[in-house]
């Protein structure tokens, strides 16, 4: 079951006592070798989001911020220091305050985009 959370998003019902909250970022910049970077401008929206996932961890619910990163070129993955870095900053502290961080490559094909590996979040 899913419901409305805050202003970003929905909420996934795991158990009858524990929310999870599940926020997904799309991520294509890829400036320098194979890294990925996320984001690709100044991202009010999606700090907003993360301080919403921070606060659902503070209530004891589970907060996983995603990022889908729909390239085949890329091994690694970062936030943009440069373009956002209160993003950058903001995502550090929710890491460090409980909120889970995945990063996941896909595959993209004429047929179809399908979420290929775990790639490594360079910190």
């Amino acid at each position: 079951m899913a419901v409305a959370v805050g202003t970003a998003g929905t909420a996934l019902v795991v158990a009858p006592t524990v929310r999870c909250r599940l926020d997904v970022k799309n991520c294509h910049l890829r400036r320098t070798g194979t890294l990925a970077e996320f984001p690709d401008c100044v991202a009010v929206r999606s700090s907003k989001h993360l301080r919403e996932l921070e606060a659902m961890v503070a209530e004891g619910d589970r907060a996983v911020a995603l990022f889908v990163v729909q390239r085949t070129d890329c091994e690694e993955f970062s936030a943009c220091y440069d373009l956002d870095p209160t993003f950058a900053h903001g995502l550090d502290r929710a890491a460090d305050t409980g909120v889970e961080v995945l990063i996941y490559a896909c595959d993209v094909t004429v047929s179809g985009v399908s979420l290929r590996r775990r790639i490594i979040w360079r910190r």
